[in-house]
């Protein structure tokens, strides 16, 4: 164990004897790249020409009329390339992977838009690429799987466990752990063992150090920064300009599910929360029994339907310097439904949690006062998740059509 990278009680270095060796040739590249101006002006440039940085922020002048309350701002990631921040991270990576003599690229993904943002870096970038991939992930977002082959990616699917995004990350620490020689492992959230939370915070930092800009041109008060939460890579890149001072106020917001007195959610900072474990190399809070097994969870969105969160954002939650909200899948969904209707936007499921909570606080806000949500991820991919559940039995009997036609020009 070691104690580098710890985040007040909560982070470190915990991992097996034969992973020792590559996290400390990570941790030595990271540190020795992070802030050379050869390595920032190349992120810089592929993050212009690659993923269309800068991202807007846009007014939500309709919904925000319609509420009556706090002017609701969208930073809007998901127009960056491949629909998510997720490419942000996915792009330091490879690029700092690239420096390192590696040839190979290996990650997993739950939502679909890590692995899409890694199979298109290493397209990029002429990395080979592997992805692991729960086998329920995989049929909840299959659009994300097809666009992950598209760009040349091995995508694994892993039939252990739940079958979602932990079981997916302990199938990638095994291919790791035999193959680091050649292979980096791309991890896509602030989550892991050191250098991993750091690594990931630093290069989605640039959707923090945007807002404060836009912030500042657009002369906005701002009460808080709203952000969805699962291992939280689009909340501490957020959120990241902005620890250190005293205001706006950073607000997280977990998955409640089916509702936190449920038992099946997410919500690790909310409702009765996560204990202190060890678990995947990093010390937080994790949804676990009595006995430190982890516990299913449930979300309606893949990004958020993980036991742990990110050593930083649980110490400055435990901190108070970031609150906790939660949301359920019903009001995640009602989320996507207003964005939709009075701004043309699609949110992400993931995002939605954190649009439903700007839509509860703005009604309790004076008009002076401005909010602004992280859409993190465009809701492309969920459309046969929100289209099962908002179109009714119409999207079922296409869907069944289409499927009987395929099966007819067999």
């Amino acid at each position: 164990m070691s104690t580098k990278g710890l985040y007040g009680n909560f982070g470190g270095r915990y991992v097996a004897e034969i992973l020792r060796k590559p996290v400390l040739e990570l941790e030595e590249a990271f540190e020795g790249w992070k802030d050379d101006s050869d390595f920032k002006a190349e992120f810089d440039r592929y993050a212009n020409e690659f993923i269309g940085r800068p991202t807007p922020l846009m007014y939500a002048d309709n919904l925000s009329r319609q509420i009556g309350g706090a002017q609701i701002y969208v930073k809007m990631e998901g127009l960056a390339h491949t629909g998510a921040h997720k490419i942000n991270n996915a792009l330091g990576q490879a690029l700092l992977a690239r420096r390192m003599g590696k040839t190979r690229i290996i990650a997993e993904t739950g939502a679909g838009q890590h692995g899409v943002a890694t199979a298109a870096v290493c397209a990029k970038l002429g990395f080979d690429c592997t992805v692991y991939m729960g086998t329920v992930d995989i049929r909840r977002q299959r659009p994300n799987v097809f666009w992950m082959e598209l760009f040349g990616a091995r995508v694994v699917p892993v039939a252990s466990g739940a079958r979602t995004l932990k079981d997916a990350v302990n199938e990638a620490l095994r291919d790791w752990s035999a193959n680091f020689t050649d292979t980096h492992y791309l991890i896509g959230s602030a989550l892991g063992p050191h250098p991993y939370p750091a690594m990931v915070k630093e290069y989605q930092s640039v959707i923090g150090r945007e807002t404060a800009l836009q912030m500042s041109e657009r002369d906005l008060n701002v009460e808080a920064l709203i952000a969805c939460v699962g291992g939280g890579s689009n909340s501490i890149g957020f959120f990241a300009p902005f620890i250190e001072s005293s205001e706006p106020r950073l607000i997280g917001v977990e998955a409640a599910g089916l509702g936190l007195e449920t038992g099946a959610h997410a919500a690790r900072m909310t409702g009765s929360g996560g204990r202190e474990g060890i678990i995947q190399g990093y010390k937080s809070l994790f949804l676990t029994d009595n006995n430190g097994q982890v516990l299913s969870t449930h979300s309606i969105s893949a990004g958020l339907d993980y036991p742990g969160i990110g050593p930083e954002l649980a110490h400055l939650g435990k901190a108070g310097r970031i609150e906790f909200a939660s949301a359920t899948d019903t009001e995640a969904l009602e989320a996507v439904k207003a964005f939709a209707r009075y701004e043309g936007v699609i949110f992400a499921l993931e995002s939605a949690h954190a649009g439903a909570e700007a839509i509860k606080l703005a009604t309790k806000l004076p008009k002076d006062k401005a909010l602004i949500v992280n859409m993190s991820g465009r809701g492309d991919k969920d459309l046969f998740i929100s289209a099962g559940a908002l179109a009714g039995p119409s999207w079922k009997e296409f869907l069944a059509r289409e499927a009987e036609g395929e099966a007819g020009d067999e």
